[in-house]
Parts: structure tokens; C-alpha cells; sequence
């Protein structure tokens, strides 16, 4: 059985390399490129492939977004993600969004395909040394707070408002992400509005700040 993938990165070089290294084997089958997260939702539901490998950093809306968006309506579709990253908090965002693969880009070719082989086959892969800092993660967040301290809880934005967040930090106006959204600019307006308010910032300096922070974003410079 062929196994059919989609891939994404912003860098045509690295999305043809991928191609490339992936199409030696006789049993995959890369049915699709995507320049970006968004390219590579539509992708997907056009295409409906067995995995979706993607960069996580990527403009408009980057590789955990669609990662998210592809798993919650296409949950037989596997995700592998791809980056230089590999902090707790990257590793664990992608595997909390529906990633089943977590793959360092200085990986070997060799690697890659045993990541594919895995998540193909039901498991979990992570690149080797990514498993003790999730470990650490588990552990500091199961860690049993003192009697009466409340439990800091995250603002809860929605996939919409994460992706307005991320264009703005992007540094694009209300009226060229109502465009690129295919939204009125008041619409945009108004998840700015609910945003910096669960938030708790100011302007777009604070929902900047916020998707540093986060990861969304890296300032507008693709985080490789």
C-alpha cells in the first residue's frame, strides 16, 4: 500500500528537497505541496492523504494552527512536524494539537523515514533527545500545587483569533488580514477587540508579544 503525503514549508527549496529524499521510496507517494499552513489545510481536504508533514513555522498561519485545523476535520490524516525546534514548549504545543511526529531538521534522511514508518503505523515518534525534556514537561505540569493556590489557567482563544494574532504580529494591517481572511475589516476589528481583552494587553504590541511568546510568531521572520 502506497502511503500518500502532503507537504508544507515557506521554503521551496526545502519542500522540493523533501520531495526529493521521500520520493526514493517506493512505498510513499507526496500527492501535494503547500507554500504555507493554510495551502495546506485546503490540500488536504481536497486531497485527503494518508500524512501531512509540516514546518511549524510558517507566515499566515504557521504549521501548528493547520496542524490543529487538519486533525479536528480529518482525523484519519497523521501529522508529522517538522522544525529546528525542539523545546518543551514546541514539542508539546505540536503533539497537543494532534502532531503523532515530531522531527528536528538537522535530522538524518534516515530518520525522517523511520518517523514516517511510525506515524504511518499507529505511534508516536520523536526525535531522539526530545523525549527527556517532554518528560520534564509532564512532570512540572502534573506537579501538585500548594493547599489554596488556584490553578493559573491560559486565555482561551479560539483557532480564528490564534490566526488574527499571528498576521498582526506579522505586522499586517486590519484591512490586509480582512483581506487575506476574506473577512470585513470590522469583523477583524472585533476579534482584535475580544483578543488584547482575554488577554489582557494593549494594542499590538501586546498580541506581539503574546505570539512570541507563544510560538505563533517570530516577529514576521520565518523561525528557521
Amino acid at each position: 500500500m502506497t502511503l500518500r503525503i502532503v507537504l508544507a514549508d515557506d521554503h521551496q527549496l526545502v519542500r522540493e528537497g523533501l520531495r526529493a529524499l521521500l520520493s526514493r521510496d517506493a512505498g510513499l507517494d507526496v500527492v501535494g505541496l503547500a507554500e504555507d499552513g493554510a495551502a495546506a489545510v485546503k490540500l488536504v481536504r481536497h486531497l485527503q492523504p494518508d500524512l501531512l508533514i509540516t514546518d511549524i513555522a510558517m507566515p499566515g498561519l504557521n504549521g501548528i494552527e493547520a496542524t490543529r485545523r487538519v486533525r479536528a476535520h480529518h482525523p484519519s490524516v497523521q501529522v508529522i512536524c517538522l522544525s529546528m525546534h525542539g523545546d518543551q514548549r514546541s514539542v508539546v504545543t505540536a503533539l497537543q494539537a494532534g502532531a503523532s511526529g515530531y522531527v528536528l531538521k538537522d535530522a538524518s534522511s534516515e530518520e525522517l523515514l523511520r518517523a514516517v514508518r511510525d506515524v504511518a503505523g499507529g505511534r508516536i515518534y520523536l526525535s531522539p533527545g526530545l523525549m527527556g525534556g517532554l518528560v520534564d514537561e509532564i512532570r512540572t505540569r502534573h506537579r501538585l500545587p500548594e493547599a489554596g493556590t488556584p490553578i493559573p489557567a491560559g486565555p482561551a482563544l479560539t483557532a480564528r483569533e490564534r490566526e488574527i494574532v499571528q498576521l498582526f504580529a506579522e505586522d499586517l494591517s486590519t484591512q490586509e488580514i480582512a483581506d487575506r481572511l476574506k473577512l470585513s475589516a470590522k469583523t477583524v476589528a472585533t476579534h482584535r477587540e475580544n483578543v488584547t481583552r482575554k488577554l489582557g494587553v494593549r494594542g499590538v504590541a501586546g498580541m506581539t508579544r503574546y505570539a512570541l511568546s507563544e510560538g505563533l510568531s517570530e516577529g514576521g521572520v520565518s523561525c528557521r
